[in-house]
């Protein structure tokens, strides 16, 4: 039970640091998607859809720069929370949870199966 909660609390810290990582542009979200752990926390889910979200968003954040300001202040909040192993508030798990099923289901039919819940995602 430790060696998994420990395993946990590394899953979301690493979250955590890829988040950042798209943030300060080091990484772009489909790279950063493509390294999420196989995992059924609700936050590290949570953080994938939200990069999900945000890379679905880059028209209206190019657009709209309060936009922009104030969903990079999301992410930020998200990635300081994973980062320091912590639970992200109950309202913004909520968010997303009509789309969590896992973070490596998404990818297990390769591009395909991601460009499927991506529109699903997106309700197209």
């Amino acid at each position: 039970m430790n060696q998994q909660f420990n395993q946990e609390m590394n899953n979301r810290k690493f979250v955590g640091r890829l988040v950042y990582s798209v943030l300060t542009e080091r990484r772009c979200v489909r790279e950063a998607l493509k390294l999420f752990p196989d995992s059924m926390d609700k936050n590290i889910e949570c953080a994938y859809h939200a990069l999900v979200h945000f890379e679905a968003d880059e028209d209206l954040r190019y657009k709209d720069i309060e936009y922009k300001e104030e969903q990079n202040d999301y992410l930020e909040f998200i990635a300081e929370t994973l980062v320091a192993g912590k639970e992200l508030p109950r309202n913004i798990i909520a968010d997303y949870e009509d789309y969590y099923k896992g973070t490596a289901s998404l990818w297990k039919n390769g591009w395909n199966g991601f460009l499927r819940e991506f529109k699903r995602f997106i309700n197209i």
